[in-house]
């Protein structure tokens, strides 16, 4: 009888932005809902493309501009009780508009479950749910370290946390215990598997002997990359250097043009497919603290380093990180050179680091969200 309710099950996941921690979780929830029961059906939507296209887009593009040249703008907007509560209004109004594409979708997909890995799909489907009384299971999966308001939803019947703290501080805001699961952030399987450094070391041309800085700036490339890089070569300390670019070309074309002047190995690629492997030979990571980049650097047991992080979303994941002993934050870029000296100086710091990193990693979390999943109710 289980056996016929599991091949029933159809999952809707939605996620917002092609290129973002969001999608990834929701692509390491559908490979675990697969690999456990490969009779479901769990397609992915871009929830806010699909029913704000246009929208989307300006959103995007203020959102990186305000990013890059006033971060404190966002500082102030990012879960400020005022906003929040001023933008209610508006965040009705794009949850009743929403209504009619929803229902395209329910009508195409029929789900009897829903998780969104992003606060905005989540309100919209929320908002559809309870006012057509619906019995279909919505979950909401969180891609940060720090919970905020707009996650908070009537009609959302599980809230996947990363951890102890973000269930509390739900709690306060009003969402019952019952409903939150502490699984951690939802990653690829393979960052759950430790390596073998050696073969993987000889494939890029490295030695294993001398320290290997990674340094990613998420899927945008963001961040002070290039001065870091030219931090990093200027120290005296021998170590190697691997750059993931993401979608920066700019910055990539850099690296290209500049790499034949470094004394320093320096390896870069724009995406790479292999970073559990290049996590699990590096010594420590140089990184922006997305939730997503956090939880595998942390299922790896790798140290971070995080240069000036922007405010919001980013200053409360390293506001995480440093707490817990699991990176260090450097605010002047310029300081960066001294500051990796000295760490890999430190091996005792250095593996302190490790291990409360790998005390905190969760990187089954994609299993645990798919059981939930699986062993829910079938509408």
């Amino acid at each position: 009888m289980e056996k016929e309710i599991r091949k029933k099950r159809k999952v809707l996941l939605m996620y917002i932005t092609k290129v973002s921690g969001h999608r990834q979780a929701t692509l390491a929830i559908q490979r675990a809902l697969r690999e456990l029961d490969d009779s479901v059906e769990a397609p992915g939507v871009n929830g806010f493309g699909y029913t704000y296209p246009i929208l989307e887009k300006v959103v995007n593009r203020a959102y990186m501009s305000v990013i890059k040249r006033t971060p404190k703008v966002w500082d102030y907007l990012y879960d400020n009780p005022n906003v929040v509560k001023k933008s209610q209004s508006i965040k009705k109004f794009l949850h009743k508009t929403s209504h009619k594409k929803i229902a395209k979708l329910f009508g195409e997909y029929n789900p009897d479950t829903i998780v969104c890995t992003q606060a905005f799909p989540c309100g919209m489907v929320a908002d559809y749910k309870t006012a057509h009384n619906l019995k279909v299971t919505l979950i909401g999966v969180l891609t940060d370290f720090a919970p905020h308001s707009y996650w908070i939803n009537e009609g959302v019947d599980y809230y996947v946390v990363p951890d102890d703290e973000a269930r509390d501080r739900f709690i306060k805001k009003g969402v019952s215990p019952d409903s939150i699961k502490v699984y951690g952030i939802p990653i690829q399987s393979k960052f759950a598997v430790q390596l073998d450094k050696e073969p993987i070391a000889q494939t890029l041309g490295l030695d294993l002997t001398i320290p290997i800085i990674l340094i990613m700036g998420g899927g945008q490339g963001l961040g002070p990359i290039k001065e870091v890089v030219s931090c990093l070569e200027n120290i005296d300390s021998p170590l190697q250097i691997i750059v993931i670019t993401g979608v920066n070309q700019k910055l990539q074309k850099w690296l290209e043009k500049e790499r034949k002047h470094f004394t320093k190995k320096l390896i870069n690629y724009d995406y790479a497919t292999n970073v559990d492997e290049l996590m699990e030979i590096a010594t420590l990571i140089i990184t922006k603290p997305g939730g997503l980049t956090t939880s595998e650097c942390l299922a790896k047991g790798l140290p971070m380093i995080i240069v000036n992080p922007i405010p919001g979303q980013e200053m409360r994941n390293t506001d995480f990180l440093l707490k817990n002993g699991m990176g260090i934050r450097i605010d002047k870029t310029s300081d960066v050179g001294e500051e990796i000296e000295l760490l890999l100086k430190s091996p005792e710091r250095l593996a302190l680091m490790r291990k409360a990193a790998l005390a905190f990693g969760k990187p089954h979390a994609a299993y645990d969200v798919a059981r939930l999943i699986l062993d829910g109710p079938a509408h």
